[in-house]
């Protein structure tokens, strides 16, 4: 079995700046600068066949990606317990469309729709519990910025879980359409 997701990698000086920004919070499980990237859509485990598939639909998938910027640091939490620190990725709508896209590919050749909400972001560490690290660390951070940057194309990738966390390995490449007229 396969385990897929799709996804964007930000340019080394964003990757740069957010593993600056890292640490402080007891326990807390930090991304390496390997693991950092923007998930427009997780696809889970699927067989060979089921990755052949993907990896030609996605082939398909035309957009137009904006200049993206950071913006902005909070929590997902699972029952009111946060489980993971996140940077916030602007402006939404049009990864947002990106993500649509890639999900109608998806669905045509069999999978199952998303049926959660699409929140463009950076998961910079995973959380075993919460303490007040960890909302020090978000208010310290809620105003996290940066300049435009560009991203020339979307990634397949392929994530193999172990002990220390997820090891991701790339599949394909699909390019962006570049708007620059």
């Amino acid at each position: 079995m396969h385990r897929l997701f799709v996804a964007l990698r930000p340019p080394r000086m964003v990757r740069s700046r957010l593993l600056a920004m890292m640490g402080g919070i007891p326990r807390a499980r930090w991304q390496d600068d390997d693991q950092l990237h923007l998930t427009l859509r997780f696809i889970g485990e699927v067989d060979r066949r089921t990755a052949d598939d993907i990896a030609a639909v996605l082939g398909s998938v035309r957009s137009p990606l904006p200049d993206l910027r950071l913006a902005g640091c909070g929590l997902f939490d699972t029952r009111g317990r946060a489980n993971a620190i996140w940077a916030g990725v602007a402006p939404q709508a049009p990864l947002a469309a990106l993500h649509r896209k890639l999900d109608q590919a998806l669905v045509r050749i069999g999978l199952a729709p998303e049926r959660r909400a699409y929140l463009p972001h950076i998961t910079l560490a995973r959380l075993s519990g919460g303490s007040a690290h960890v909302d020090r660390f978000v208010a310290a951070h809620a105003s996290l910025s940066s300049a435009p940057f560009r991203v020339a194309h979307f990634t397949l990738f392929e994530s193999e879980l172990g002990k220390g966390g997820a090891t991701y390995s790339a599949v394909a490449r699909y390019p962006l359409d570049d708007e620059t007229d």
